[in-house]
This record gives structure tokens, sequence and C-alpha cells, in this order.
């Protein structure tokens, strides 16, 4: 999945839909989620921030971005961190990244 977002955007959200292996969707019910972001090939992380739980049962989340997100022009790596209720952490997706392509505009 590639995302598309124009500098200095904050609209549209990033929303994901978190499954298992099976393609069963992860019940986040009393969980936390964080949005993680870097630059591709970096190590640096440039945003860490919590992400929204929309419909726990279905695993729906979203991320509402702040200006200072998409202030670089670049392309990006980004997962979503989920703490479970016992305090385990599972990192979606786990076999790879969402891609971020942060645009730049015109004016």
């Amino acid at each position: 999945m590639t995302f598309y977002i124009k500098q200095h955007d904050t609209s549209p959200a990033i929303l994901a839909t978190l499954s298992d292996a099976t393609g069963a969707a992860i019940d986040l019910t009393d969980a936390t989620v964080r949005f993680h972001m870097r630059p591709i090939g970096k190590t640096t992380v440039v945003v860490d921030a919590a992400a929204s739980i929309v419909t726990a049962a279905t695993g729906a989340i979203r991320y509402d971005w702040v200006s200072a997100d998409t202030a670089a022009i670049g392309s990006f790596q980004a997962e979503f961190e989920v703490t479970f209720p016992d305090s385990s952490i599972e990192t979606f997706p786990n076999d790879s990244y969402v891609r971020i392509e942060i645009i730049n505009d015109i004016a």
C-alpha cells in the first residue's frame, strides 16, 4: 500500500484495518496504537504519535496528520504499533511497511 499526501497537508487521515496472517481482524479492545514513520533508508523516526481506534472489534484505526508530519517531501516507511491490555506489543504490518509519499505542492 502506498499513501500519497502533499507537503504541509493534514488531510486525508491514513486509515487501516489491522489483521492477522489469516486475514482475521485484530481485536483492539482496551489496546493502544501508535503510528511510526521514518524516511526510507534511515533509522531516525520522524513521527511517533498516537493513532485512533475507530472500531476496536474490527481492527479499524486512523492517524490524523499534524502539519509538522508532512513538512518534508520524500519517501517514508510507516507502521502501527499496538500495545494490548496484557502489555504485549505487535507491529502492523509485520512483514513490510506502509509506504508514504509526501510530494511537493505548487503553492
